[in-house]
């Protein structure tokens, strides 16, 4: 198609998707299981080494089957910003891949109510119950890492 737009985007490099990782509170959680998908916007915690979600689950929920049932999650954190010129756009996203894990009980101590308040942003609530609302942390032990940008000018 000749009269479509494009932008070309960069790979990140290692320095930058760290900085994104580390500086950015939000992104997506994308899950899936036996051929249907879903996918919600959450906080996480990056340590350096892995991604760590705090979510709050109750029993039966949609959610809580798809945290169970997902074999290669994804994460994906990004930004889209009007420049001075209308035509462009300065973008950048980061998708990490890979299994995630409800942290077992022995490694739950690392992540008390304190430390939950400090590395996450409230939890939000909608139609539930607080106290029918479960508080679990999960790793997603990360197999992959891409980041992508518009070039800066």
């Amino acid at each position: 198609m000749k009269h479509v737009d494009y932008a070309y985007t960069l790979g990140m490099d290692d320095d930058d998707v760290e900085e994104r990782l580390r500086g950015v509170e939000t992104g997506v959680l994308a899950l899936a299981r036996d051929g249907e998908s879903y996918a919600i916007p959450l906080a996480h915690y990056y340590d350096g080494e892995s991604l760590y979600f705090r979510l709050g689950v109750t029993e039966g929920s949609r959610k809580r089957e798809f945290l169970r049932s997902t074999g290669t999650a994804t994460y994906v954190l990004y930004e889209a910003e009007a420049t001075s010129d209308p035509q462009e756009i300065d973008t950048w996203s980061v998708l990490v891949t890979g299994r995630l894990v409800e942290l077992p009980a022995s490694e739950r101590d690392r992540f008390d109510t304190a430390e939950i308040n400090s590395r996450f942003s409230p939890i939000r609530v909608f139609d539930e119950a607080i106290d029918e609302i479960e508080i679990v942390i999960y790793e997603l032990e990360i197999d992959s890492v891409t980041g992508r940008k518009t070039p800066e000018e």
